[in-house]
């Protein structure tokens, strides 16, 4: 596995992680990162509805998508 793949991968279990715990600054400051993938940004949509939280459901509707 490719240093760059690891790096996403873990980004997105922070990014999980955080978004479960309501932590709105570290959501942003992770996906200020790097993009993420269209599926992944569905996924986290919808973790983030799941938690009632739209600050966080803005920033990542608001993240762009690696193509």
């Amino acid at each position: 596995m490719s240093n760059e793949n690891e790096r996403s991968i873990a980004t997105f279990a922070a990014l999980k992680t955080c978004i479960a715990n309501g932590e709105t600054q570290s959501v942003k400051e992770l996906l200020a990162k790097q993009p993420i993938h269209a599926i992944e940004k569905s996924y986290l949509i919808d973790l983030a509805k799941l938690n009632n939280n739209p600050t966080i459901i803005k920033l990542i509707e608001e993240s762009p998508i690696n193509e």
